[in-house]
C-alpha cells in the first residue's frame, strides 16, 4: 500500500520542527556561554599544541581533570543528537549520519574557537575543538542508532495497523462465480 502525501506525514514534520527549535536553543546557549567577555586580570596564552591542555588538566588531579575534560566533552555533545533529529530521517546510513554530524560539530567548534580570539578574556584552545568533536561523536553513537531503530519499529507497527483497518473496512473482494476462463 502506498500512502499519499509527504513522506512520514505530520509526525516527521513535528520531529523536524522540534529538533530545529532545540538545536537553535542549544546553539544560542553555547554562543552565550563561550562568546561572552570575561573580566579577568590575566589570561593564559592560546593553546595550539594538541593534547597539551588535556595533559595539564590530568596533572591537576583526578577530580579537576574529570571536571574540565567532561565540560569539554559535554559542551557540544547535544549536537550529536539534535542535528540528526532536525534532519528527521529514519532510513539513513549510520556511517554517513555519523560523519555528517561529527563534521558539523567539528566545524562549529572551530568557528567558536576562531570567534573567541576577538573576545576579551577568552582564549583559543585546540584541545577544546578535539574534546567537543569527540563529545558530539559519543552522543551520536550512544543515542541516535537506538532512537532511529525505535522510531522505525513504531512507524512499521502503525502502518501495519492502518493496513489491517483498511482490509477489514472494505471486506472481502467480490467474486463472480459464472465467469469462465478465456480459451
Amino acid at each position: 500500500m502506498q500512502r499519499q502525501g509527504s513522506i512520514g506525514g505530520s509526525a516527521a514534520i513535528r520531529i523536524r520542527v522540534t529538533g530545529g527549535v532545540l538545536l537553535l536553543a542549544h546553539l544560542v546557549f553555547v554562543a552565550w556561554l563561550t562568546l561572552r567577555p570575561l573580566d579577568v586580570p590575566w589570561v593564559m596564552p592560546a593553546n595550539l599544541h594538541p593534547f597539551a591542555g588535556i595533559r595539564a588538566d590530568l596533572a591537576m588531579g583526578r577530580f579537576e581533570a574529570v571536571r574540565r575534560i567532561g565540560a569539554g566533552l559535554a559542551l557540544l555533545a547535544p549536537l550529536g543528537v539534535l542535528l540528526p533529529l532536525a534532519h528527521g530521517r529514519t532510513a539513513v546510513s549510520p556511517l554517513s549520519s555519523l560523519i555528517r554530524t561529527v563534521t558539523v560539530g567539528a566545524l562549529l567548534s572551530l568557528g567558536i574557537e576562531l570567534l573567541q580570539t576577538g573576545v576579551p578574556g577568552q582564549v583559543a584552545d585546540v584541545d577544546s575543538v578535539l574534546l567537543n568533536t569527540v563529545g558530539v561523536a559519543l552522543a551520536h553513537l550512544a543515542i541516535v542508532p537506538l532512537g532511529r531503530s525505535w522510531t522505525r519499529r513504531r512507524v512499521e507497527r502503525q502502518e501495519r495497523a492502518v493496513v489491517r483497518q483498511d482490509d477489514t473496512a472494505q471486506g472481502m473482494t467480490p467474486t463472480i462465480p459464472r465467469v469462465g476462463i478465456a480459451p
